[in-house]
């Protein structure tokens, strides 16, 4: 029989492995992809299977046993595997003869009670951290590596071509790299960013402290390793100062040189909005959007007990859920009456307020922080209410606001977000805008799914094949793991006011509610929390595409 098959997420590089199964999920081991159902969404950051590629084979067969074998042209992909605990690395294509273990020799048969080298923690503490490929010439018997005779060759001849330059390097410029490889393995690319370029699943920064994850351990290739996988540039550390959108060029860093673009891609991303506070404790206020962000919060926090959340819809509510899972007590402040308020109808946000009191939460609603100041080790926040709270960090989590300066300068046309047309291409010819910056259609979302279609259709777009992005229904998956939360927001207006309709309470209970959103006899919306989770797949067949 075949062999069994490894599948990866596109977005958080989370793996499923058919020989492993997912046992917490319910999947038992050795279940093939195809017999996964269709509902089923990755339990890292929530995208469904048509975000998954075949990236290996586990090497563990079913039924039989297989032997390898290479031609002069074939490449057999290994896994590389890091103790979690010591960082120690496991390569199948080395194995490890210090200790008996063949090169080549699959992780899967490495016997069960094997302890690693370094640290002598089982090989349930190692995680796979990438798959590697390697052309075999069996003529030589020799082990080559394939990438960078392609890298030099490529160097070569496209040197005096523009490339796609893209600016930004997170899950969208990343993402648009991933779909354009599928379609041209030769055009130039280019990436500018302005920090360390690694590749990371940013819903991950949420779900960080309870599964007790560094930033490091975070990452799932550095910068170097997607430059080299992909075959692009990427330019660390580096500002973009200004777009000539006449002559084709970005101005890079202070010194003004200049680098010409044949398509110009803005993946800017969107930043944290912060409150107006006053008060000497200011520097113990963070907020975490990226992964440096990330670092730095931890490692303070990582010795206090108290953190005050400013903002209780969704990054306050998930913060909220992960720190109460990792043992901290959680104050959150906000000025609606529950949590979720813009998302749900008040009787699902209130099961969810519920699920979070109970595991420890303490809310303060109707109020907003006005000032933090130095209070022993810690701070005291003064509410507009005038009540008092003690906390040792503050985290502010009100939502984000798009990157829109490096476009304004450039006189592009924006709005709430850089404004383009279905196609993702901004008022300038040759310039397009995705991800948490670009405003699409009337259209400013800040989730994975809408990024997800927006690079697959530019994509195509800058190979040739224009390409318009369609808005299928795109449920969003908030990340309460206490309390489950699945929610298709009804559309909006252009005053930002819900269309015409109401919310239908289907079913209420302290175990979950199915709220429906309804204009007549059409179901424009949902949402579901706690055990209602589980209709998602039925109701979302029932909605109308948020942009056809």
């Amino acid at each position: 029989m075949s062999e069994y098959r490894i599948w990866e997420c596109q977005v958080c590089a989370w793996i499923y492995d058919e020989a492993k199964g997912c046992p917490e999920e319910g999947i038992a081991a050795g279940t093939r992809w195809e017999d996964i159902p269709q509902e089923w969404t990755c339990p890292e950051c929530g995208v469904s299977k048509a975000d998954f590629e075949m990236v290996a084979l586990s090497g563990a067969a079913s039924g039989s046993t297989k032997t390898e074998s290479a031609t002069a042209a074939d490449e057999l992909e290994y896994s590389i595997w890091e103790c979690q605990v010591c960082s120690w690395v496991y390569d199948e294509s080395k194995g490890w003869p210090d200790e008996g273990i063949a090169p080549g020799t699959r992780w899967q048969d490495i016997p069960a009670d094997w302890l690693c080298p370094e640290c002598g923690v089982s090989k349930t503490d190692f995680d796979m951290r990438e798959i590697k490929r390697i052309a075999v010439t069996t003529a030589a018997a020799k082990v080559l590596p394939d990438v960078a005779p392609v890298v030099a060759i490529q160097s070569e001849s496209i040197a005096a071509q523009a490339p796609i330059v893209i600016i930004g390097s997170g899950l969208a410029a990343y993402n648009l790299v991933k779909e354009i490889r599928k379609l041209d393995q030769t055009c130039a690319i280019q990436i500018y960013t302005s920090d360390d370029g690694n590749f990371y699943s940013k819903p991950l920064l949420s779900t960080g402290f309870a599964k007790n994850k560094s930033a490091a351990e975070l990452v799932g290739q550095t910068a170097e390793q997607m430059a080299e996988q992909y075959q692009l540039h990427i330019h660390i550390f580096t500002r973009i100062t200004a777009i000539d959108t006449h002559t084709k060029q970005i101005v890079v860093g202070n010194n003004g040189s200049v680098q010409p673009y044949s398509k110009l891609v803005i993946a800017t991303g969107a930043t944290c909005i912060q409150p107006p506070l006053a008060g000497s404790g200011l520097h113990k206020v963070h907020s975490v959007n990226n992964l440096l962000d990330y670092a730095r919060f931890r490692t303070l926090a990582k010795p206090k007990q108290k953190i005050l959340i400013i903002g209780a819809g969704l990054i306050g509510s998930e913060y909220a859920n992960d720190l109460l899972h990792a043992g901290y007590q959680v104050e959150v402040v906000d000025p609606m009456p529950t949590v979720l308020a813009s998302l749900l109808p008040t009787v699902a946000s209130e099961s969810v307020e519920r699920a979070l009191r109970l595991a420890g939460a303490r809310f303060h609603f109707g109020t907003v922080v006005q000032q933090v100041d130095n209070h022993q080790d810690g701070v005291l926040v003064k509410l507009s209410n005038q009540q008092k709270l003690e906390a040792d960090l503050v985290l502010s989590a009100i939502g984000v606001r798009p990157n829109m300066a490096l476009a304004q300068a450039a006189n592009l046309v924006t709005d709430r977000g850089i404004v383009t047309d279905k196609y993702l291409q901004t008022s300038a010819s040759d310039v397009y805008a995705i991800g948490d910056c670009a405003q699409v259609e009337n259209h400013l979302l800040f989730y994975i799914l809408p990024l997800l279609a927006q690079v697959r259709a530019l994509a195509k777009t800058l190979t040739g094949n224009s390409s318009p992005v369609h808005y299928p229904v795109m449920p969003v998956m908030v990340k309460t793991t206490l309390f489950p939360v699945v929610v298709n927001p009804p559309p909006r207006q252009q005053d930002g006011s819900l269309v015409p309709g109401e919310w239908v309470i289907e079913q209420a209970s302290d175990l979950g509610v199915k709220a429906l959103y309804r204009q007549g006899n059409q179901l424009l919306g949902f949402a579901l929390t706690g055990d209602q989770v589980s209709a998602k797949a039925v109701l979302e067949r029932q909605c109308p595409a948020l942009m056809p």
